[in-house]
């Protein structure tokens, strides 16, 4: 009777025994892909939500800037960019353009705003809303043409001995030196940049040939031609000239065809 019952003591813990290794490590890889699925997705909503923030973030910024154009006066064709003080990682511009609308053959003036962010994976990223502010008059469109002619004649010229001589990468002894040897400034007195460029390649000391074909080049700039001149030159030629530009030459640079030739018949 003894071992009867030692026997089946010892069938009774057999039965009743611990996890062997295999099923232990089987349930612990069980539960290590479900955790990194749950991780997995966590982290998602995480990247999600950040861009979902940034995203926003852009967009309020993109949408106060246009609000503060549209209740400005007037406007002016411009680019104005910077980043937002809000967060440091946006950044915004904002620009106001002349837009060719072909259905109606209509030119407009368009504003643009965007801003810009890096999204969680490195991409960068755009938000941007467009507004149409007015149609041109061909008198508009006139001065707007002129107007950028004053814009790159801007651009070729510095207007202090100081801006010239930084320019240059002299001192203004020198700059002062190169006028007495007689280079050109513009009517206002302004120094011209393609001049600072020649004379500083042959340390002030330029050769004829090529001052006189600078000059030619640079004749509108220095005064050398009056209004009345350059009219007379263009009848010459027999095209029409705005802003000191042939319809072809306006065309290059993309404005529309057609509004061109109504302007220059009228013009």
């Amino acid at each position: 009777m003894k071992c009867h019952s030692d026997k089946i003591l010892l069938s009774c813990s057999a039965r009743f025994g611990g996890f062997s290794l295999v099923e232990v490590m089987t349930a612990l890889i069980i539960l290590a892909l479900i955790s990194s699925s749950v991780l997995v997705v966590i982290d998602r909503c995480a990247v999600s939500a950040a861009d979902s923030q940034l995203r926003m973030q852009a967009f309020w910024i993109a949408r106060e800037n246009m609000e503060e154009l549209l209740a400005s006066n007037s406007v002016s064709e411009m680019v104005e960019y910077g980043s937002s003080d809000r967060n440091p990682d946006v950044e915004w511009e904002t620009r106001v353009e002349t837009f060719y609308e072909p259905l109606t053959s209509r030119m407009w003036v368009q504003a643009v705003c965007s801003a810009s962010y890096t999204d969680m994976e490195g991409a960068e990223q755009t938000i941007e809303l467009t507004h149409w502010l007015t149609d041109l008059t061909k008198e508009q469109l006139r001065r707007i043409i002129e107007g950028k002619q004053e814009d790159l004649a801007e651009e070729e010229i510095v207007k202090t001995e100081e801006d010239a001589a930084d320019y240059a990468g002299v001192d203004v002894e020198t700059v002062a030196k190169w006028v007495e040897n007689g280079m050109p400034k513009t009517a206002d007195g302004y120094y011209i940049k393609d001049w600072l460029d020649l004379y500083d390649a042959f340390d002030g000391e330029p050769p004829t040939e090529a001052k006189n074909e600078l000059m030619k080049e640079t004749e509108e700039l220095t005064g050398k031609k009056d209004e009345a001149e350059q009219q007379e030159e263009a009848e010459l030629d027999g095209e029409k000239r705005i802003g000191g530009r042939t319809l072809e030459e306006l065309v290059e640079e993309g404005f529309p065809r057609q509004l061109l030739e109504e302007l220059f018949a009228e013009y």
